[in-house]
């Protein structure tokens, strides 16, 4: 006997109003956006993408074709890795998981209508929105200085071509000249790191301009692997890198562009490059959807990456303030899978794992002298807590260091392959 549709379909009308099916034909999929496609932002969409198996809509919205990773991007300024080793692209996440990347800018949230608008003029609506935009600098907080002189002063503080220029005016600047850098008050984006880029520009220097000499113009009282930088800095580059902290005027410093000036509170220091790094905050967007707090960042729930002020975002990477955890690729990356487990489970009931985090950030001083910090983290009420970590020690032996820098990009390799294969 043959079933006739119409018949299937009327048969099973009584067996359909007895409960409610989690799907119907023609029902849209649970859509994600996310914005930002570095760090925190392509590893979400990847492991929201593949791990729901179609089951959700994941939109990418990231401006960039090429994302260059800040990270190792220092050693491109050293010339150990070229700018294309730094490059990636979007097109395996769009051809095999089906993510729809949108190569625009999000220029506005609602968060009533769950929308976002793109500068091209879309309008995406959302059941859930990822932002992990990153950082933006806080307007004037080194006098003198803004975007506007970023080609006479180069911030270098996202990849690309900001990097390429900084590169070219260390290794064009006067035999015996000065290189600064205004280094960024806490909390910064990390890497790059101030301190291994000025070991990477005392390694090419020492090459190139061995007269040189390197000013450190820093408002911090103290920085991460202190000790194993300025270990390294006198073995490897000895009287060339000298720093002036806040006890000498490093925290009342403006600049002057045109003059290429620093004033460090009255005293005033001609330079020939000037690496400027301003204060920083989340990304313009997380400011623009009304998430971020009086110091700029976004403050999120520690188990889940949920905005405090909005259950329906999480915020990811150096935007988010979580509490212990870096600004770093390696943070980003491991909030992010924290975040895409917790929308499955909401939108799809997929199983809900224990929030863990971890990070290492890795730093290169010489050829060959790599160093580490690290911590594993679990959330509190209050804030993401380091409940472990570790630190390269100084009078290391070479075999040691050789080992943490090998070791630094065979992370890199794993991350990137995490992100985007």
């Amino acid at each position: 006997m043959r079933i006739h549709r119409r018949t299937l379909l009327a048969s099973m009308g009584a067996a359909t109003a007895a409960f409610a099916a989690p799907a119907v034909i023609g029902q849209t999929r649970p859509r994600v956006v996310v914005i930002g496609g570095g760090s925190g932002g392509a590893t979400a969409a990847r492991y929201l993408a593949r791990d729901s198996d179609g089951a959700l809509d994941v939109v990418l919205v990231e401006p960039t074709r090429t994302y260059y990773t800040c990270y190792f991007s220092n050693l491109y300024l050293g010339g150990f890795w070229g700018l294309a080793d730094l490059g990636h692209s979007y097109g395996t996440l769009a051809a095999r998981h089906g993510i729809n990347v949108i190569h625009d800018w999000a220029t506005g949230v609602d968060r009533d209508a769950q929308t976002v608008t793109l500068a091209g003029g879309a309008v995406l609506d959302y059941d859930r929105l990822v932002l992990s935009p990153g950082i933006d600098f806080v307007e004037d907080s080194v006098p003198g200085w803004s975007v506007t002189a970023q080609n006479r002063m180069p911030h270098a503080y996202k990849a690309g071509s900001q990097t390429e220029l900084l590169k070219a005016q260390v290794e064009n600047m006067r035999e015996g000249g000065v290189f600064a850098m205004v280094a960024p008050p806490n909390p910064y984006r990390c890497p790059p790191g101030p301190y291994e880029r000025i070991s990477m520009v005392a390694h090419v220097l020492s090459e190139r301009n061995p007269t040189a000499k390197i000013l450190i113009v820093d408002p911090k009282e103290s920085f991460s692997k202190q000790a194993l930088f300025e270990e390294g800095w006198a073995r490897h580059y000895p009287g060339m890198i000298e720093r002036v902290g806040p006890d000498f005027g490093a925290d009342n410093v403006s600049v002057d562009p045109e003059a290429m000036t620093i004033d460090i509170d009255g005293m005033l220091e001609e330079v020939d490059v000037c690496n400027v790094i301003p204060a920083q905050k989340a990304g313009r967007i997380a400011e623009i959807a009304g998430l971020t707090n009086e110091a700029g960042w976004a403050p999120v729930v520690p188990a889940n990456m949920k905005s405090r002020m909005d259950d329906r975002i999480h915020v990811l990477g150096d935007a988010s303030a979580q509490g212990d955890m870096p600004k770093s690729g390696f943070s980003a990356n491991s909030q992010a899978k924290v975040a895409a487990n917790a929308i499955r489970h909401e939108l799809l009931e997929a199983r809900l794992f224990p929030a863990r985090y971890s990070n290492t950030c890795w730093s290169l001083i010489a050829d060959d002298d790599g160093v580490k910090v690290g911590a594993s983290y679990e959330p509190t009420e209050e804030k993401i807590a380091s409940v472990d970590s570790f630190i390269s020690q100084t009078g290391e032996d070479a075999e040691l260091r050789r080992q943490t820098y090998e070791e630094s990009i065979g992370w890199y390799n794993g991350i990137v392959a995490d992100m985007f294969s």
